[in-house]
């Protein structure tokens, strides 16, 4: 009987244009300041000024709450057939600065649906606009609603006497200018370890929305059920650290005066997991007055797995 109440808002109950209700999050120095925190970022220097992907935070996703204001139970709150719709990429655009003071408003709908190579996707366009009515920043956010290969192996631990460390060799911080930048360039690296109780932390980070104690991220057993089988983190988080490693080599502004950033999950990132970001300048072009830098991150594991992999644009400052 429950099951045939249950209006499960799979893949094909989802279609393009549906809809979320507006959040309405004010920005506060408290919050810039525990969002870098929360992304292994404690001396981040921007001041009042939010970092990039803290996007994903004040203009969240809430698949939840389309589904609901559609009618529909959400695969995750489902009573009968729950399951988790995980992180496949996202890509981000950011149009101007976000600061404490603001108060942005997220809009959320479903752009697209798609199959590929036997799984199904689901694409969401969030859009976040300020006080003064304008955009300040928007992105696409796919998930993983029917997966094809069944569940992804979790990696046994290393022996005790046989510790596993990054091999890429350490790239200092340098800030580049456009002038300076040259195709080939290496940025500056990032290392970051990952843990169940940062982990747990970030899930309990929320400014619009309920938090949800059980996902694949914090809840190991019904993870296990899952396609990663085990806890990993949440892709929002990985793409953090992206966007930190970037900083490493550029400006604030790089990403505020018309960057964008798309990352795609290739691999789970688990708790005590090392991974390595790195990355290189792969274009240098001037367009419509913009002096703009093309990058690649890759990020890869102790075992030598790649984790994610990144498209960086940067408009550089005059």
């Amino acid at each position: 009987m429950l099951e045939q109440q249950e209006r499960l808002w799979d893949y094909d109950a989802v279609e393009p244009g549906q809809a979320g209700q507006p959040t309405v999050v004010s920005i506060t120095n408290e919050n810039v300041v525990d969002y870098a925190r929360l992304s292994q970022n404690p001396k981040y220097n921007g001041g009042a000024i939010a970092m990039p992907t803290m996007l994903i935070s004040y203009a969240p996703l809430l698949r939840d709450d389309i589904a609901e204001n559609n009618g529909f139970v959400a695969l995750e709150e489902s009573k009968t057939a729950r399951r988790q719709t995980p992180f496949a990429k996202c890509e981000a655009r950011w149009f101007k600065p976000v600061q404490a003071g603001d108060t942005i408003t997220g809009n959320r709908r479903v752009l697209e649906k798609y199959e590929r190579r036997g799984s199904k996707f689901v694409a969401f366009r969030i859009e976040a606009t300020n006080q003064h009515g304008d955009k300040v920043a928007e992105y696409d956010y796919t998930c993983i609603f029917e997966y094809a290969k069944g569940q992804r192996a979790v990696p046994t631990a290393p022996a005790a006497d046989q510790p596993v460390t990054p091999t890429t060799p350490d790239v200092p911080a340098k800030l580049f200018s456009y002038e300076s930048a040259s195709v080939g360039d290496q940025l500056a690296t990032l290392t970051i370890t990952e843990s169940q109780e940062v982990i747990n932390r970030k899930n309990d980070f929320r400014l619009a929305g309920i938090v949800r104690a059980s996902n694949i991220h914090t809840d190991e057993e019904f993870a296990r059920q899952n396609i990663f089988g085990g806890t990993v983190n949440a892709g929002p988080a990985t793409m953090s650290y992206v966007d930190q490693m970037l900083q490493r080599s550029f400006p604030l502004s790089a990403f505020y005066n018309g960057g964008t950033l798309l990352m795609r999950a290739i691999t789970p990132f688990r708790s005590g997991d090392t991974v390595t970001f790195e990355g290189e300048i792969t274009g240098k072009r001037e367009e419509d007055g913009k002096k703009v830098l093309e990058c690649r991150v890759k990020g890869n594991n102790q075992r030598g797995e790649l984790v994610c992999l990144a498209d960086a644009t940067m408009v550089m400052p005059e």
